[in-house]
């Protein structure tokens, strides 16, 4: 019974809560926000982008899971470059404390770069905005991967360590067999903090860029005053980067639980 009266507040409460969200939005947009669109206005302007998320009438008049499709191609390019290199990277700072008191320092300085620095200079490097997107979506996402992975390498108990080194395992058999296993719920954190860090990253890149995308699109919709757009982009946005923690999170419990 409790477990029946849990799963409708599960649902009951979010419906509550986004029902108290339009009111407000509406009664904003009706009082104090002129310029602001009505929820029904809103809705009126994006049925059609809603309604046929996979149309391309052109190059930025497309469906509006068109463009989020063309935005997770690329963070799921940069992210995976960036895990690809603060994996390696985070344990490495982990295991030894020589490189973790060389390199902390720099990692300080950079990991607070806006994506909005980043991201000319990737022009510079590649001269085209795909590589210079994946370039930022890799620098920005990657930290978070670096320094959790870093922690639990850190956090593990020495007795794992001396129990490797009594039974005379060799590198490969340390890591594979010591170091993963104990590391991976920290990874996993630092895996779903740069999933996130790297979706804000990809609308910045293409609102700088104007290239096709969920970003692309809400920058060119704010420079034609069309707001009931922005606002679609948004929710899009949020909606996106909640489906993408929440299957992080799945792949997180699977992975514990083998």
């Amino acid at each position: 019974m409790k477990a029946a009266f849990k799963k409708l507040d599960g649902l009951i409460l979010p419906l509550v809560g986004i029902v108290c969200i339009l009111l407000l939005w509406a009664l904003a947009s009706a009082t104090v926000a002129k310029n602001l669109p009505s929820p029904l206005k809103t809705w009126e302007m994006s049925r059609l982008y809603v309604l046929q998320p996979f149309a391309k009438r052109g190059e930025l008049d497309q469906g509006i899971l068109r463009f989020t499709w063309y935005s997770l191609i690329l963070v799921a390019k940069g992210y995976t470059l960036g895990l690809l290199l603060g994996t390696p990277l985070g344990l490495l700072l982990g295991v030894s404390a020589l490189c973790s008191r060389a390199f902390d320092p720099l990692i300080q300085i950079l990991r607070p770069v806006s994506p909005l620095a980043w991201l000319p200079l990737g022009l510079v490097l590649f001269q085209k905005s795909e590589p210079a997107a994946v370039f930022t979506i890799a620098i920005c996402s990657m930290w978070p991967t670096v320094l959790n992975t870093a922690q639990g390498v850190r956090a593990i108990p020495q007795d794992y360590i001396n129990v490797g080194r009594v039974l005379n395992l060799s590198r490969w058999k340390m890591l594979t067999k010591i170091l993963l296993p104990a590391t991976l719920p920290y990874m996993f954190t630092g895996f779903r903090l740069s999933l996130g860090i790297a979706w804000l990253v990809i609308v910045a890149a293409e609102m700088l860029t104007g290239t096709p995308g969920v970003g692309g699109f809400l920058w060119q919709e704010y420079n034609s005053l069309i707001y009931e757009h922005i606002i679609l982009c948004i929710l899009t946005i949020g909606l996106v980067g909640y489906v993408l923690d929440r299957l992080m999170s799945l792949v997180q419990l699977r992975f514990q639980a083998a």
